[in-house]
């Protein structure tokens, strides 16, 4: 089934509070093989799922509090995807606020919470511009895969950024071969590499003259 027609079906929408819960238990899925978040949460020892799940709530309750881009794409009251994006250089920082690092540390623990700043410090040093957006998580329920929802998740992170006249673009860090093709395909760009521990992703972009090339 092409975009075009679930298109037809599905709808994108802002997630709301009630949305956090099924949109986390959807991330966990999605990035628990992620090869970057097994090493910052230690996949090789016990409780590492649980570390994980702790994290991307965390993560989500902070961009919603903080009105941070979160789109679910829908399909009646089915969740079938989402997409995160966060606006660096704005009152969202990579350093966070207080609070969040203090649940950070309860639930997922010191040094997941330091190489989880320590990633993203590591991600803006290597950006080349400033005023941009990041694809933070981006996922399609296991049973809805290969249906061209992908690509209606990343029109919905291109209507974000074209509501944004003084973002410069969406960056992403793919670090497998095949995320960095799937963005590959829809517009992004290699800039560099970028080692998080032991693993090295390619961070991606897409500048904001590129997003009308590959307008429909």
């Amino acid at each position: 089934m092409q975009a075009a027609e679930r298109e037809l079906e599905s709808n994108l929408v802002y997630l709301s509070d009630n949305d956090l819960a099924p949109a986390a238990s959807l991330l966990l899925k999605a990035y628990l093989d992620d090869p970057t978040f097994q090493v910052i949460f230690k996949a090789d020892k016990e409780g590492y799922e649980q570390r994980l799940r702790a994290a991307i709530r965390e993560e989500l309750n902070a961009f919603y509090q903080h009105q941070q881009p979160m789109i679910g794409l829908f399909a009646g009251d089915t969740l079938e995807g989402v997409v995160c994006i966060t606006r660096q250089g704005q009152a969202f920082t990579p350093e966070r606020f207080w609070h969040w690092r203090l649940r950070m540390l309860l639930t997922a623990g010191f040094v997941s919470t330091r190489q989880m700043l320590e990633k993203e410090r590591l991600i803006d040093d290597a950006m080349p511009v400033s005023n941009y957006h990041m694809l933070t998580f981006i996922a399609v329920h296991e049973r809805y895969r290969q249906q061209g929802l992908g690509d209606l998740l990343i029109h919905a992170a291109r209507d974000v950024l074209s509501q944004d006249r003084e973002s410069t673009g969406i960056a992403v860090l793919a670090t497998r071969p095949e995320y960095a093709r799937f963005f590959a395909q829809r517009g992004f760009h290699f800039l560099r590499d970028v080692t998080v521990g032991e693993i090295t992703g390619q961070l991606m972009f897409l500048a904001r003259d590129d997003e009308a090339l590959h307008d429909d």
